[in-house]
């Protein structure tokens, strides 16, 4: 971290000296109110940053300029390490680095021991109808165990890595003990109120004219996975507390949530992977992370209309693995930003509201 701290140091002194972007986003605010830039406080400010670059459009000391300020850049690169750096366990962080590579790996071997499963089960080539049809293509037992062994996994990674970066961060604030800060910091998250760059929208991809084209497509990700979780919640308790086993039909509350979450999913993630936000390592990190998550959706779509067909256990299969590949790589690849994207906005909500602030 030295050379970047020190690179970050000389940056954003000319920024506080300057404070001309102070209205665009909470990044600027919360610089002013650190004397002194430590790691943890880059860490804060660069998960803070929704990289709409509306500072640097605005910035007179941006390159030619001798000063060279570049402050999405900076903090883009900051972010990155910190995920690196806050990476549990810590051998796995080498995936930051690779995520193409990861993703593939995984894609494949989650599909190979999909495969092995529908094997397993008997029912990979045949067309099922009624209830149970889809564990006759892999059984209930290999769906479930694996799925609750990932999900246990992903959320010890992506919690382990929220308390390492809280502590690099400067610890924990008493304002947070109440509830109005998380509800600010989940409504400024979900809004994507710093997406706005001070109004005007993200300078992205267009660097002449900002749009909200991003958030838009981002936030068509955000209720697409809240609608694909709300229906797998719906169909938890049809199945398990009601008794009645999928597939389910169209007219049902499973269906026609996963239905929208899936079609919100593929919309945003192909319009953001046209966008091809970020930049630099953590550009091939976005569009990692975008690539799996439309396979997941859409595989989930066609394993939705071909359900009553021979080709339902390919689909079904393809669908499985890709999944395996969404939840292995999660903790490893950008999804981790909305981890350390709302803890420093919790942070930065606590400290706006600590006393003399």
């Amino acid at each position: 971290m030295t050379e970047l701290l020190t690179e970050a140091r000389r940056q954003l002194d000319v920024c506080n000296a300057c404070r001309y972007c102070e209205g665009y986003c909470a990044v600027f605010p919360a610089l002013e109110r650190r004397s002194i830039l430590l790691d943890g406080d880059l860490a804060q400010l660069a998960n803070l940053c929704h990289d709409c670059r509306a500072c640097f459009q605005a910035c007179m000391y941006a390159p030619p300029h001798e000063f060279a300020v570049d402050v999405p850049a900076l903090l883009a690169r900051a972010r990155l390490d910190s995920y690196e750096r806050f990476a549990w366990p810590r051998p796995f962080a080498r995936a930051f680095r690779h995520p193409s590579l990861a993703v593939v790996g995984t894609t494949v071997a989650g599909v190979a021991l999909a495969l092995a499963a529908g094997q397993a089960g008997g029912g990979l080539l045949a067309a099922h109808a009624g209830p149970g049809a889809f564990y006759a293509v892999v059984p209930y037992v290999l769906v479930v165990v694996p799925a609750l062994v990932a999900s246990a996994f992903v959320a010890a990674v992506l919690v382990a890595g929220m308390v390492r970066f809280w502590r690099a961060a400067g610890g924990v604030s008493r304002a947070l003990l109440h509830a109005r800060p998380w509800l600010a910091a989940g409504r400024e998250a979900l809004t994507l109120r710093w997406l706005r760059g001070g109004g005007g929208g993200c300078y992205y991809p267009d660097l002449e004219r900002p749009s909200d084209v991003r958030r838009a497509l981002h936030g068509a990700v955000v209720g697409g996975l809240l609608l694909a979780f709300t229906a797998t919640v719906a169909a938890a308790v049809l199945q398990d507390l009601l008794g009645q086993p999928p597939p389910y039909p169209v007219v049902s509350a499973p269906v026609l949530l996963g239905t929208a979450g899936g079609v919100a999913t593929i919309a945003g993630c192909t319009g953001l992977l046209a966008l091809r936000a970020g930049r630099a390592r953590q550009a091939s990190l976005d569009v990692a992370f975008l690539v799996t998550l439309n396979a997941a959706a859409i595989t989930g779509m066609l394993t939705l209309g071909l359900r009553a067909t021979p080709a339902l256990g390919a689909a079904l299969t393809l669908h499985l693995g890709t999944l395996a590949a969404l939840y292995v790589t999660a903790p490893y690849g950008k999804l981790v930003h909305a981890v350390y994207r709302f803890a420093a906005l919790l942070r930065d909500v606590g400290e706006r509201d600590a006393p003399g602030s």
